[in-house]
């Protein structure tokens, strides 16, 4: 596996930064629950971006991404005006699994903890 170069994961931090901000602005509406940023990837030409994000505070997670789907023409024109790179990339929007992941672990180790190991 090629570990990526500098280049873009400054590029995928600037991205980030710049996303949680609109999503912050635009984005949070009463009762769709908190939508954040919890990455993003860049690839190795800076020509696409893929951007996990996670949905708190109960919002529906489906709905979110497909709003953002929506909405994505808007998100890449202001990116553009916001951050100076050669290259406005693709958004490729996609719910980030860690959070589910640490969840799952927690309960498992609760579990584990409550009851003891289990039989070797």
């Amino acid at each position: 596996m090629v570990k990526p170069g500098v280049r873009p994961q400054r590029v995928g931090s600037l991205i980030q930064a710049e996303l949680s901000g609109l999503f912050i602005r635009e984005f949070q509406d009463l009762g769709a629950g908190l939508l954040a940023v919890t990455r993003v990837e860049m690839a190795a030409d800076l020509k696409t971006a893929r951007v996990y994000v996670s949905v708190f505070a109960g919002g529906d997670a489906a709905a979110a991404l497909a709003r953002l789907e929506q909405r994505k023409g808007h998100i890449r024109h202001v990116l553009a005006s916001r951050v100076n790179l050669r290259y406005n990339p693709e958004l490729i929007f996609a719910l980030d699994p860690v959070p589910e992941y640490e969840d799952r672990l927690d309960a498992i180790a609760a579990k584990t903890k409550r009851h003891g190991p289990g039989p070797d």
